[in-house]
């Protein structure tokens, strides 16, 4: 890389990342969908330029639900470090594609940014994951590939959040165990703010059915003292919340973490203008916006079933259902979460009416440790590439694949980083990436895995310990 410096290198490389993207995007592996054909040929194609990027040991380990997580490996020298680069490629439904400003599944570009669903979640990370991984292998020629044990995992099945990875990896245990875990699956606090993600909130979903009566009735004729099993879900989720919005639910007490130095802040001001919040309606909840994002509990409805408009009529319902998501503060047992919605439902049911209370899945929440080595590599390079210091924050999403791999490789760094910045919209209509995003961070990404391999025991030091070894003793490349 000192013949050609990385950012250079990466730059020459975007056209390629287009091109890679738009490919990807164009197949529809939209999450539990029942045809598995778009699925089996993103698998295959991200295999195919995994390997094209230099490691040549490709794996394509296939799951129960048929979908198939591509592994891809570049042995290293006994004792090297051993790094897993992760990201997926399922995503969620486009679902009105007629709101979408140009196709979801066609990569286009406008004012700069590239838009289609999965462009930034999680496909453009796997783009990124690529670039850097091109951009080590074509310095080759002035400096050798980085002494790394390098795997690379892109799934196929996290947006149900059911950590099926933990599954399958644990199905092969034949696998390298790694000392290092970069997620790519967030993204910066602000377009061009280089950001480490520290924190994730855990997620409980249940589906909830009330029900009043055996039959369907008319409600000209029985109104009135007739039990309607909608009226009567209606009550019940507006106990959810109290009249500031804030959750309702009693559960264990999670502190809130005490902000770092660098922790991203938001303003009431900034927050209503990215999440597009209307002029005069209210925020929700008490405290801080980061707080409120990042460390205290949310409850969503995200669905109801009731007959659509255009199919009403004068009817009483006898059963009515909603699914309900909770998505829990870092720390908090999901477990215990779910009892407590569970009691709080049950105890607030009106009329006596009957209630059925189905888990749908569950997420556990996420802590990092950053205090290792792996970390302070990732703010240096992230800084040296995006040209300012990174801020470290929280997500209010759940990622179960980060407690999946704290389970099974409890002594290894989890990293949190990726593309998805917050004009992204990731899950809404028109999502997109920054093209510039996934060159810095595939830039700080070429550096971090060269500079991490440039550590090493250090004899004469207590316990071993790291010491950074960049060429030449020098800062490398900017």
């Amino acid at each position: 890389m000192s013949a050609a410096p990385t950012a250079a290198t990466v730059r020459a490389l975007m056209p390629r990342a287009r091109e890679d993207l738009a490919e990807l995007v164009a197949l529809r592996t939209v999450a539990r969908t029942p045809s598995q054909d778009h699925f089996h040929r993103a698998a295959r194609r991200i295999a195919a330029l995994l390997a094209d990027a230099g490691l040549p040991e490709i794996r394509l380990l296939p799951f129960e639900d048929g979908t198939e997580t591509v592994y891809a490996r570049r042995p290293g020298p006994p004792g090297a470090p051993t790094v897993a680069l992760y990201a997926h490629y399922d995503v969620v439904s486009a679902q009105d594609e007629t709101a979408w400003s140009s196709p979801p599944f066609e990569l286009t570009e406008r004012d700069g940014r590239w838009y289609g669903r999965g462009s930034a979640d999680c496909k453009g990370n796997v783009v990124m994951h690529l670039t850097a991984l091109r951009a080590l292998q074509d310095a080759l020629a002035g400096e050798p590939y980085p002494g790394l044990d390098l795997v690379v995992l892109v799934d196929g099945c996290e947006e149900p959040g059911d950590a099926d990875l933990e599954k399958l990896l644990r199905a092969h245990p034949d696998l390298p165990t790694p000392d290092v875990v970069v997620v790519a699956d967030t993204g910066n606090a602000a377009s061009g703010t280089p950001t480490v993600t520290t924190s994730l909130r855990g997620m409980a979903v249940v589906e909830v059915e009330i029900s009043t009566l055996s039959r369907t009735l008319h409600s000209g004729q029985y109104g009135g003292p007739t039990p309607d099993a909608l009226t009567a879900l209606i009550s019940l989720l507006a106990t959810l919340h109290d009249s500031q919005g804030t959750p309702c639910l009693p559960g264990p007490e999670t502190a809130v973490p005490a902000p770092r130095a660098n922790t991203a802040r938001y303003t009431e001001a900034d927050f209503r203008a990215e999440a597009g919040v209307l002029d005069g309606v209210a925020l929700l909840g008490v405290g801080t916006i980061a707080d409120r994002l990042w460390n205290l509990p949310s409850v969503t409805v995200l669905a109801v079933q009731s007959p659509p408009l255009d199919d009403a009529v004068p009817a009483l319902l006898p059963s009515a259902k909603a699914l309900l998501s909770v998505r829990t503060p870092p720390g908090a047992d999901v477990s215990r979460v779910h009892e407590a919605l569970a009691a709080h439902l049950r105890a607030r049911t009106p009329w006596g009416a009957h209630l059925d209370i189905r888990r749908v899945t569950s997420g556990p929440s996420f802590l990092a440790d950053t205090g290792g080595t792996a970390h302070a590599l990732m703010r240096d390079a992230l800084r040296d590439a995006f040209g300012t210091q990174p801020l470290e924050v929280g997500a209010g999403g759940s990622i179960a694949v980060c407690s999946a791999f704290r389970t099974l490789y409890p002594d290894a760094e989890i990293i949190l980083c990726g593309v998805e910045d917050p004009p992204s919209n990731i899950h809404g209509t028109d999502e997109s990436v920054s093209p510039a995003e996934i060159a810095a961070l595939a830039h700080a990404e070429a550096l971090f895995l060269r500079r991490l391999a440039a550590t090493r025991p250090d004899p004469h030091r207590p316990g071993g310990g790291v010491t950074r070894t960049p060429p030449n003793g020098q800062q490398e490349n900017r």
